[in-house]
C-alpha cells in the first residue's frame, strides 16, 4: 500500500508567487484565446496576489463548478472550474503530485511526465511478448490465430462518480501532515458536493491526479500481492496478460473483492477476458499480435472534432496555432496504429485551416 513517510510544511510551498506564476502558466497552457484566461492575464499580478493572500490566510473559497455536457461522440457530463481556481489546482498539484509520484508503479501511465496513452500502448506491445515468450503454435505464424495468451480487459464502474472522500483523504494524510494542504483538498473535494460524500468533477485537474492517487492501492494490490507481472493502468482502465485464462478468471474475482474495500467494483459488462489473437481494445485502439487498428469510436471522435474545429476557427473562437496543435497531436497518436490510408483525407481536411 502506500509508503508511510509523510511531508510537512508544504502550504508555504503551494502559497508562494513563484509557484502561483509557474501554475498559472500551465493553467494557461493551450487556452490562451479563452475570455477568462485573458480577463485574468491583463491584471496578473493582482490576481496572483489576491490568491496568495486568501491561501495563506485561509480564506480562499473554490467557485461554483459550471456544468456542460459534450458529445466526442460519447456524450459525457463535464464539470468546469474557475480559471482562477485551476490556477490553485496547479499550484497545489505542482508541490505535492512529485511526493505521490514517487510511490507509483512504473505502469501507472495516466497525467504523469514522460507517460501517457502511447507509453502505456508500448507497453501492451512489450507484455504482449513476453505473456506468450514468442509462444505460437508453429514457427512461422501467418495470422492472429496462432497466438497464444489472454487478456483481462476491465473498467472500474463509475469511477469518478463513486470515488469515496474518506477513502481518499485517508491516503491523502499518510504522506501529507500540513493541516492546511488537507484543509485546501477538503475544500476542492467538497466543491463538488454530493450527498453520499462520494465523487470527483470530471475534467479537473485535481480528479485526474486524485484518481492515480486512489487507485495506486488498486496498483499496490495487483502488483505486491497478486504478483501480477503483466499489469497496466491508465485512470480506471486496466488490463492485465496472462498465458492462462483460469488464472486471468481467478485474478478477475480477487480485484473485485478488493475493489470493494475502498467502495468501487468492477463494470461487469466492460471487464472481459479475451484471447490475444481477438484483439484488445484498449486507450482508442483494437491491439492484435502483429498490428493495430484505430478503434471506430476513435475515428468518429475525430471527425467530430475536426467539424467543431471548422466552427470555431469560423467564428474566431480558436486559432489556426492551437488547431494545428491539437491535429499534430491526434496525428503522432494515430500513426501508432495501421493507418496510413486513413489518415490521407485527414491531412487534406487539415490543411485547409
Amino acid at each position: 500500500m502506500c509508503l508511510q513517510s509523510s511531508v510537512h510544511n508544504l502550504y508555504k510551498e503551494i502559497c508562494s508567487f513563484r509557484n502561483l506564476e509557474f501554475a498559472f502558466k500551465k493553467a494557461r497552457k493551450g487556452k490562451r484565446n479563452k475570455k477568462s484566461v485573458q480577463d485574468f492575464e491583463f491584471d496578473l499580478e493582482r490576481n496572483l496576489l489576491q490568491l496568495k493572500h486568501e491561501l495563506e490566510t485561509v480564506t480562499y473559497k473554490p467557485r461554483s463548478l459550471k456544468q456542460f455536457v459534450i458529445r466526442d461522440p460519447k456524450t459525457r457530463l463535464i464539470s468546469a472550474s474557475d480559471f482562477r481556481d485551476r490556477v490553485v489546482y496547479h499550484a497545489l498539484c505542482n508541490i505535492i503530485q512529485p511526493i505521490f509520484e514517487k510511490t507509483f508503479i512504473y505502469d501507472s501511465h495516466a497525467n504523469q511526465i514522460r507517460k501517457g496513452s502511447s507509453k502505456a500502448i508500448e507497453r501492451f506491445d512489450v507484455f504482449k511478448r513476453k505473456v506468450t515468450e514468442n509462444g505460437r503454435l508453429v514457427n512461422k505464424p501467418l495470422d492472429n490465430n496462432m497466438v497464444i495468451g489472454y487478456v483481462l480487459k476491465a473498467d472500474i464502474k463509475h469511477f469518478f462518480d463513486t470515488v469515496d472522500h474518506q477513502v481518499l483523504m485517508m491516503c491523502i494524510k499518510r504522506k501529507i501532515k500540513d493541516e492546511k494542504v488537507i484543509e485546501l483538498i477538503q475544500k476542492i473535494l467538497d466543491n463538488h458536493t454530493t450527498e453520499t460524500g462520494k465523487g470527483m468533477p470530471i475534467g479537473n485537474l485535481t480528479s485526474q491526479f486524485f484518481a492515480n492517487l486512489y487507485l495506486n492501492e488498486l496498483d499496490y494490490f495487483v502488483k505486491h500481492e497478486l504478483k501480477a507481472k503483466f499489469y497496466i493502468r491508465y485512470v480506471d482502465d486496466f488490463v492485465l496478460l496472462d498465458r492462462s485464462k483460469e488464472e486471468l478468471e481467478r485474478t478477475k474475482i480477487q480485484i473485485n473483492k478488493f475493489l470493494k474495500t475502498i467502495s468501487l467494483e468492477l463494470h461487469t459488462e466492460k471487464s472481459q477476458i479475451y484471447p490475444l489473437r481477438a484483439g484488445t481494445k484498449f486507450l482508442g485502439f483494437r491491439i492484435f499480435y502483429y498490428h493495430k487498428l484505430l478503434t471506430k469510436r476513435n475515428i468518429r471522435k475525430m471527425e467530430y472534432r475536426l467539424t467543431e474545429f471548422e466552427k470555431l476557427s469560423k467564428e474566431g473562437k480558436a486559432s489556426r496555432d492551437d488547431i494545428q496543435r491539437s491535429l499534430v497531436s491526434w496525428f503522432g497518436y494515430a500513426k501508432q496504429a495501421n493507418t496510413y490510408k486513413m489518415r490521407q483525407p485527414f491531412l487534406k481536411i487539415i490543411k485547409t485551416f
